[in-house]
């Protein structure tokens, strides 16, 4: 037996010790409310602040306990508390992981641990890593992206937050929004504007910045799907430390593109993902009795190699990306474009075969298991064809450093 399958089977031997096996139903998906056995299909969830909180705790306490037994860091370097194994070892955890009912991973902590933490790796001082990095991989403290403003959305570089230079510190003056789980974030990545002088992409500074500093003001956003785990965050007078700079003053545009490189990659890669698996999909055209209508196998066929060649794709990448060991390496590059695009495709695409098998029944809730519950996926598919850089960026990133097109005309910067 190879080291590897020593390792897995080690490690199916502490899941088997701490979680219980999923049952057939829900290991289509993951947890979550009035699916009627299916599990979870909502993109972005309806939860209250309360069942948010105990979400996250939940995640927490898991991943703590992985951390202990030498699961929760599989691929970051022993320095930062990882065990510094190949991605092969973490993709073979994720999948013995998926099939045990674990607590399932929301947004937040998802920005935590795969974004903010390897972009502090990347760009932080050997403090903040020092700090910073155990406590957010065992879910101590959670991080939030304050990246977007109303007049800054896909065009970041037009972002008019400032933070000005006050002593030895810095003040910070206006407003994010479309900011995930702000109110249960301990801190936030934030991209200012500290030169206003400079070409819009070299102004730019990134600051690790308290959410409970005085001044910081998080409304919440009430989402058409229900939900409100996004929030507008406005700054009055926020006074900061250099100390929470990350990275140097004017590097904040290349802090956020490694963030956001991050967060393409992760897009649609792994066994938590939200949103419908083709396997709930699957699920439920078997409850409508229709799984043998040829229409129907031939929509559910290309689902299935469709969501396949995007786990096989996602998994290549991860494994380019870590090769040498380490979860904190580079953040992705144009690949991370590929498969964010391949992500909200197929979101939309399980969107479309769902209103073709239940047509009426997402209309209203008549207490059907699984029919209704899958207003949630539609109501949300869309948000992430704009998330982390829209659709139309990421084309416009393929075209131009992949396929090396002409770059479209620009306003001067």
């Amino acid at each position: 037996m190879s080291g590897l399958a020593e390792w897995q089977a080690r490690a199916l031997d502490w899941l088997r010790a701490h979680a219980q096996p999923r049952d057939g139903a829900a290991a289509a998906g993951g947890d979550g409310p009035a699916g009627g056995g299916l599990g979870s299909v909502a993109v972005f969830d309806n939860l209250t602040f309360e069942q948010e909180q105990e979400q996250l705790a939940a995640a927490a306490a898991w991943q703590r306990a992985k951390l202990a037994a030498g699961y929760g860091a599989i691929t970051w370097p022993p320095e930062h508390g990882g065990a510094g194994l190949p991605a092969a070892y973490e993709d073979a955890f994720g999948g013995e992981e998926a099939h045990f009912a674990v607590p399932r991973k929301n947004e937040l902590f998802s920005v935590t641990l795969e974004l903010v933490a390897p972009t502090i790796a990347a760009f932080g001082t050997s403090a903040q890593q020092r700090e910073l990095i155990p406590r957010l991989l065992a879910a101590e403290l959670f991080v939030c992206q304050l990246f977007s403003e109303p007049g800054a959305g896909s065009d970041l570089a037009a972002l008019s937050l400032r933070a000005e230079r006050r002593g030895s510190g810095w003040v910070l003056n206006g407003q994010k929004v479309w900011t995930s789980g702000a109110r249960h974030a301990a801190l936030g990545e934030l991209i200012a504007r500290t030169d206003p002088a400079q070409a819009r992409h070299r102004g730019l500074t990134a600051f690790l910045v308290p959410m409970d500093a005085p001044g910081v003001e998080i409304r919440p956003i009430r989402q058409m799907s229900g939900g409100s785990s996004f929030n507008e965050v406005f700054f009055t007078d926020v006074v900061v430390p250099d100390e929470a700079r990350l990275g140097d003053v004017g590097q904040g545009w290349q802090v956020a593109l490694t963030t956001l490189g991050f967060e393409r990659a992760r897009s649609g890669a792994g066994a938590q993902q939200p949103g419908g698996s083709f396997a709930q999909v699957a699920s439920t055209a078997r409850e409508l009795g229709v799984q043998d209508d040829p229409l129907v196998r031939q929509m559910l066929a290309d689902l299935y190699v469709r969501s396949e060649v995007q786990r096989r794709y996602a998994e290549k990448m991860t494994q380019s990306a870590t090769a040498g060991g380490g979860g904190a390496g580079g953040a992705p590059g144009e690949e991370g474009s590929v498969l964010k695009l391949m992500w909200s495709a197929n979101l939309m695409r399980t969107s479309a075969v769902v209103t073709e098998l239940l047509g009426p029944r997402l209309v209203a809730d008549t207490g059907e298991p699984g029919t209704f519950a899958w207003s949630e996926h539609l109501l949300g598919a869309p948000g992430y064809r704009i998330a982390g850089g829209t659709e139309e960026i990421q084309r416009n990133i393929i075209a131009e450093r992949v396929l090396g097109l002409p770059r479209e005309p620009r306003p001067p910067a």
